[in-house]
């Protein structure tokens, strides 16, 4: 396997113009950057996590399908998404149950 290096022009200078470096770093690196989910839903997520563990997807899960059986759409959307936050897969799965149904 060949290693090449590219040396600077000049030794006491960078490849990149200053402005390019800072332009460069405020960029978010995040391979999940296309859809960040709300910071009060990631808190609520997280903080329902800490109180159910690994059980958390599945108790959001029958939140949002108890919500959704008695018709409240905002507590359905709001368990749909916690739900998502934590298991996406299981979400999709209540949510192709429910399209149309509720919304």
């Amino acid at each position: 396997m060949t290693i090449r290096f590219a040396a600077p022009p000049y030794s006491l200078s960078a490849r990149m113009h200053p402005r390019e470096i800072s332009r460069a770093c405020r960029r978010s690196a995040n391979d999940n950057a296309d859809e960040p989910p709300f910071e009060a839903m990631l808190q609520a997520a997280l903080r329902h996590f800490a109180n159910h563990g690994l059980a958390a997807a599945r108790r959001a899960r029958l939140h949002a399908e108890a919500a959704a059986a008695a018709g409240d759409t905002q507590s359905y959307q709001w368990w749909l998404a916690i739900c998502r936050t934590l298991d996406r897969r299981m979400a999709r799965q209540i949510g192709a149950g429910r399209v149309g149904e509720l919304g």
